[in-house]
């Protein structure tokens, strides 16, 4: 019998790297496929979260087995003993095959060996340890996630295990402010930089603009911390001097760049501004620069927590039609230009997919050419600015469900809109039977905790949504959910 060729053996085994048990079966076959399957065995399962107590402790006690003659005998020198069950020798250098761990893995190990609480030195003893063992002995990492006051890019080995960094993201409590610096000189090739933490990064602000400046194709750029004016302008300049290549850029705040910076990002992809810790803030500057930027090649937009409705519509415009997700949320009841903004995607976004806004019924008239345009829609999510709309006994409601009843695409199956507006029992009837040749997957209705007690939706409406659940049409229903 003539032995598998080996780039098919490669591919069988990569497609099992999540059947631990039909690798475990398959390295017992020859030395060779064993040669094979223990890298793929060790390159994810040591971190993987499923793997029980026992497991997690015998697959630590091999990393612990690589630990160097010096590490082991400073632990010693500190009363940091480990195991008696660490292996003496092995059969491979498993460490080489590991992903580089999170601070998270690393804890892991050290709660292997020492008690609960034990004192601080001898965490971080252990910890430096084991982390310059991953330093030394893993090349070309292409993930990191940096959380970890450990100086690790000063470790020996640093250079060959991080210069091929992809993807980073940075704790900016933690890191270590020359590591950091340290590392703009070894890494140039990363293509997403996220910088997360509970405080700004103002005290790391030099060496990460240093950082930034380094790399030579950054494409995303995730801002997860709020910094200060003087943080927000340098980070600015480095986001214009990186214009060319950056093409996703994620802000948690307006207040984290210089608003005129937008409009230097032409190559612009995807931007979501999550304004989390400034509900609804003066953003006047942020807006005005919004509806003036071109972002030709846009796909994906979020807002959330101010609104510009008015701006968005202005941007979408500018673009090629290749918006597929747009998605605003604000808490802002007085907004306006919704409908704008309905209109502004129906006319400019021919492959939209993923569409959650909000409307108010003298826009509903719009819904019939966003639905009529956009035949790539799947899921839309209709939400009302007013909670407190007075609708009196007019099932305003229905010209929504008869648009979507009758102008649909296919490919629409994912459906939720407002507990604010009256439906009839007669439109929903006639929206769920236009589905009854095509499986509509989810449908919701968006409640909030505010009004628990109003009647929009009766029992008589919730009877009519699981006779069609019952019969197969639909496939998920909520209408009890409260934000």
């Amino acid at each position: 019998m003539k032995s598998i060729n080996l780039d098919c053996l490669m591919l069988i085994f990569n497609i099992l790297q999540n059947d631990k048990e039909s690798l475990y079966s398959c390295l017992l076959v020859n030395r060779r496929w064993c040669n094979i399957v223990i890298p793929i065995l060790w390159k994810k399962h040591p971190w993987h979260p499923d793997l029980n107590f026992q497991s997690k402790k015998k697959l630590f006690n091999v990393i612990l087995s690589f630990l160097p003659f010096s590490s082991k005998k400073l632990l010693s020198d500190n009363n940091i003993e480990l195991p008696s069950t660490v292996l003496k020798l092995t059969l491979f250098n498993y460490i080489n095959f590991c992903e580089f761990p999170s601070l998270y893995d690393i804890n892991q190990i050290i709660n292997i060996v020492l008690e609960e609480f034990s004192n601080d030195h001898k965490r971080d003893l252990l910890e430096q340890e084991i982390y310059k063992l991953f330093v030394s002995q893993c090349n070309n990492v292409k993930s990191l996630l940096w959380n970890t006051s450990q100086p690790i890019t000063f470790f020996p080995g640093a250079s060959s295990c991080f210069s091929e960094l992809c993807e980073l993201c940075i704790d900016i409590d933690s890191v270590n402010s020359n590591a950091l610096y340290e590392l703009a000189q070894i890494c140039k090739n990363l293509n997403t930089l996220s910088i997360e933490g509970t405080s700004d990064c103002s005290h790391n602000l030099p060496e990460l603009i240093s950082l930034i400046d380094a790399q030579r194709n950054l494409k995303r750029l995730v801002v997860y911390i709020e910094v200060d004016e003087e943080a927000g302008k340098e980070l600015s300049k480095a986001l214009v001097r990186n214009n060319n290549t950056i093409n996703s850029l994620y802000l948690c705040s307006v207040k984290n760049i210089v608003p005129s910076s937008l409009t230097s990002l032409v190559n612009l992809k995807n931007l979501t501004i999550c304004n989390w810790k400034n509900y609804e803030v003066e953003v006047k500057d942020f807006q005005e620069y919004l509806a003036i930027s071109e972002f030709q090649y846009l796909s994906h937009i979020q807002i959330n927590y101010f609104s510009c409705f008015r701006e968005i519509s202005l941007l979408i415009e500018k673009t090629k039609g290749n918006i597929l997700e747009v998605s605003v949320e604000t808490t802002n009841k007085t907004a306006k230009n919704t409908g704008m903004l309905i209109k502004a995607i129906a006319n400019n976004c021919p492959s939209i997919n993923f569409l959650s806004t909000y409307i108010e019924p003298n826009d509903f008239i719009h819904v019939k050419s966003l639905l009529k345009n956009c035949r790539h829609l799947k899921i839309i999510r209709l939400d009302s600015l007013n909670f407190f709309v007075d609708v009196n006994d007019s099932n305003i409601g229905d010209v929504l469900l008869d648009n979507l009843a009758k102008f649909s695409p296919k490919s629409l199956d994912n459906i939720a809109i407002s507990e604010c507006w009256k439906y009839s029992i007669d439109s929903c009837e006639r929206f769920f039977e236009s589905y009854r040749k095509q499986t509509l997957k989810s449908f919701g209705i968006i409640r909030y905790s505010q009004h628990k007690d109003r009647n929009y939706i009766t029992n008589e409406h919730r009877d009519i949504i699981n006779k069609y659940f019952t019969e197969g049409v639909l496939k998920y229903a909520d209408y009890t959910f409260y934000f």
